[in-house]
């Protein structure tokens, strides 16, 4: 979350607009920035928001604002409306609707012709994927050119173990309840980024965990079209985790 706010402050300061991509958790970061930024008294008015992803059906339509579980929802309770009087104008707040994600890539284009900085925050899924660009898209495509060249999916058909992980993280175990579609950016994107803040908090306790083979993969491995998140490393940034993670990875009776 500070980091978050310091890339805010920083490109405030200087002047200049940033297109961020935002990721929905560990959403207690929000609380971090929108503190950092009331307490710098730095208004968000030069930040253009964009939501990497959102739970979809395989035609890409969205769940509606209202819901409780829609990405858009979590975002403005958690960030958005919080920041009040230093927060990011509405028209300048993107979400992955069918409508609105295929004009990503020419919004944040437009955005970096001017002068903006492109941010890009993230976190690392189970089975290594940025956003929801899962690693069973690798073999839709001919070459790594091509598969970078990919900005964005509607419908995506989400990963087993992605369905998986959300339902422990986010639905309470129920495994029933998690889409098994979204929208998604793609590399033609995440890629492009000027900065990036990666962070894993995948930590359950008493010495359980999910993340940390994700986390080494990610580091250790590739890069790799199968493992979208081993790309990451490449770019300019910061990576935040939690020490468990760090291992040693060794079985434990829990």
């Amino acid at each position: 979350g500070h980091e978050i706010a310091m890339t805010i402050r920083r490109t405030k300061e200087a002047g200049k607009k940033l297109a961020i991509i935002l990721p929905v958790g560990p959403m207690g970061m929000y609380r971090w920035v929108v503190f950092f930024l009331k307490s710098w008294g730095i208004g968000a008015d030069h930040v253009y928001g964009f939501n990497m992803d959102e739970w979809a059906d395989a035609e890409g339509n969205t769940l509606p604002p209202s819901n409780h579980g829609a990405f858009q929802y979590a975002m403005e309770n958690a960030f958005y409306g919080p920041l009040g009087e230093y927060t990011v104008p509405e028209n300048q707040r993107n979400f992955a609707t069918r409508s609105n994600l295929p004009e990503y890539p020419e919004k944040i284009q437009k955005l970096i012709d001017s002068g903006a900085e492109l941010a890009v925050v993230f976190g690392i899924g189970r089975v290594f994927h940025i956003a929801f660009w899962e690693p069973h898209f690798a073999a839709e495509f001919s070459s790594e050119e091509e598969w970078k060249r990919q900005t964005h999916r509607l419908g995506a058909k989400l990963h087993p173990l992605t369905i998986e992980q959300n339902a422990l993280t986010s639905f309470k175990s129920r495994t029933t309840l998690v889409p098994a579609y979204a929208n998604t950016i793609g590399p033609g994107l995440f890629l492009k980024a000027d900065w990036i803040i990666g962070g894993c908090d995948g930590v359950f306790g008493r010495g359980m965990q999910w993340q940390g083979l994700s986390l080494w993969v990610t580091l250790r491995y590739g890069p790799d079209i199968w493992v979208p998140s081993s790309y990451m490393p490449s770019l300019p940034g910061k990576l935040f985790f939690l020490k468990e993670l760090a291992g040693p990875l060794e079985a434990e009776c829990n």
